[in-house]
């Protein structure tokens, strides 16, 4: 899904080649994230053979609040925070291991932030709604399509200690 929005539209052996997967495997998860509205074909493109898929939002954002009461629908929340953290770490790596070729102005454009604030669980809810607002609001006004994506990883989390 995350190669669909950065590259473009691709079939399943496009993305195979450019995941280290097999044609196969990628079948399978595109016609899964289809069944649940991740991702959509597009019908005319290709041809019976080659499918050509699309990720149809920039974002995934989900209310966590609706599911925890659900015991299934708690175990989706785990298994996609565990994913979503998985990916977070995956990208500030790939960050790390490519800064030092960035351009100048690409470089003074990074903003790596930790902040730690002492927030009731509404107000924290009251701003991750805030940013969450603010950052589609860029993406649906300010959003170049000539450019590279640029990354922003938005993590609300309590932590009953630091780690050092």
């Amino acid at each position: 899904m995350a190669a669909l929005r950065n590259d473009g539209p691709s079939t399943a052996s496009r993305l195979a080649q450019r995941l280290g997967e097999s044609s196969g495997s990628t079948s399978y998860h595109l016609r899964q994230l289809a069944a649940y509205g991740f991702v959509e074909e597009l019908p005319d493109e290709g041809n019976g053979r080659d499918r050509w898929w699309r990720a149809p939002h920039r974002s995934t954002h989900f209310d966590t609040a609706a599911l925890v009461d659900d015991p299934a629908g708690r175990e989706a929340v785990e298994e996609i925070s565990h994913r979503q953290i998985t990916l977070h770490q995956r990208l500030l790596a790939a960050h790390a291991t490519e800064r030092g070729e960035l351009d100048d102005d690409r470089r003074a454009a990074v903003s790596l932030n930790d902040w730690s604030l002492r927030l009731s669980p509404d107000a924290a809810r009251e701003l991750a709604d805030e940013l969450n607002a603010v950052l589609a609001r860029w993406r649906d006004t300010r959003e170049d399509a000539g450019q590279p994506p640029v990354h922003v990883l938005l993590d609300l989390f309590p932590l009953t200690t630091y780690p050092l």
